[in-house]
């Protein structure tokens, strides 16, 4: 049961600027942390009582404050949207990048240039007899491979998702309007297919941003509360998120046996655009559990996916996360170390004095 906790703590789905969050130390219980409250002098209680209104009034400004992030984030938006319009001329081959825009140079790179460079030349000098190069349309599976590398989405994939996901062209983020609730909303760009006829599939992800009035003091930023999906129109047949199932019955008085079939759900990328409802009492932890997942994942794909697509394609993406994995690790051992040694030391003291 502890474990479950700790994942539904890490799969808490934060809406916020990450940049802007800090790490924020732990709460003890209250005994712990006033043991001497009663104690104290009724002057020095109301003074404390005092601080508390004005911490109350310092978590509305900052909730004020992300909600101005908000709406930068919504400014950016559109600045990036060119950027991203582009990437997708490419990805579909819509657009064959020039020359100039082609130029990319690194230090891992340079000597697989020089080596494309020779075999260029090689190939030129034998251009008559050699077979042509192959140049597919843009770049192929361009989001199936992502979401392949990313083992967040790929613990969602399943075989019989992966051609339908070969035609996804782009993934965009939009944000709410000025005075409207704040959310914001993944869409799922897809060429015509012959699985389901929506060009677009979308997910809305519900946010708040204002201090709790039953305990304001928890207040950390903006956090989803809520999700909509919308319907998918599968073409007969090809609903992958069911999967049809025959069942023999037996009849009691006659003992003649039929067999009927009947949909049964199965497991699918494309039950991401049907989430489940929180319980109205809250009282399901499996279902809050699902649920953090889900919003953990609609962050993913806003914060990280759509902004650095082109580096979770060539894996990049992964070797930072890693790297960050691993540098979080190293020093967690060194406090363990420490705590260690000092134990040590506190066993060679000499106590015979």
């Amino acid at each position: 049961m502890e474990a479950r906790k700790n994942e539904k703590n890490e799969a808490k789905g934060k809406g916020g600027n990450k940049a802007l969050q800090v790490d924020r130390p732990e709460i003890m219980p209250q005994a712990e942390r006033i043991p001497n409250f009663s104690a104290l002098p009724q002057a020095v209680k109301r003074r404390v009582y005092a601080l508390k209104r004005l911490q109350v009034q310092s978590a509305h400004i900052e909730a004020k404050f992300y909600e101005e992030v908000h709406e930068l984030e919504r400014k950016y938006a559109g600045l990036y949207q060119p950027i991203f319009d582009k990437r997708r001329e490419v990805v579909s081959g819509a657009v064959e990048p020039t020359d100039e825009e082609c130029e990319w140079h690194s230090e891992g790179e340079e000597e697989d240039l020089a080596e494309d460079l020779k075999k260029k030349a090689a190939l030129e000098e034998k251009k008559e007899d050699a077979a042509p190069a192959e140049d597919p349309k843009g770049i192929p599976e361009f989001w199936l491979t992502i979401f392949k590398h990313v083992d967040m989405l790929g613990e969602m994939l399943q075989e019989h998702d992966e051609p339908i996901l070969k035609h996804l062209q782009d993934i965009t983020v939009t944000f709410s309007e000025p005075g409207q609730p704040m959310s914001f909303t993944l869409e799922f760009h897809f060429e015509p297919n012959s699985f389901f006829s929506n060009t677009v599939l979308t997910k809305m992800y519900k946010m708040k941003s204002e201090p709790d009035s039953a305990d304001p003091f928890s207040f950390e930023g903006p956090e989803i509360v809520d999700c909509e999906g919308c319907k998918i129109d599968w073409q007969k047949g090809k609903d992958v998120t069911v999967k049809t199932i025959k069942k023999k019955q037996k009849h009691k008085g006659r003992g003649t046996v039929r067999t009927i079939t009947k949909e049964v759900p199965q497991d699918s990328f494309f039950n991401f655009f049907n989430p489940a409802k929180a319980s109205p009492d809250g009282m399901d932890e499996d279902l809050d559990f699902t649920l953090a997942t889900d919003f953990e994942i609609g962050h993913f794909f806003r914060e990280r996916i759509i902004p650095r697509a082109v580096l979770y394609f060539t894996g990049e993406a992964l070797e930072d996360d890693e790297s960050f994995e691993e540098e979080d690790l190293e020093e967690g051992e060194e406090e363990d170390l420490d705590e260690e040694g000092e134990e040590e030391d506190e066993g060679d003291l000499d106590l015979t004095a």
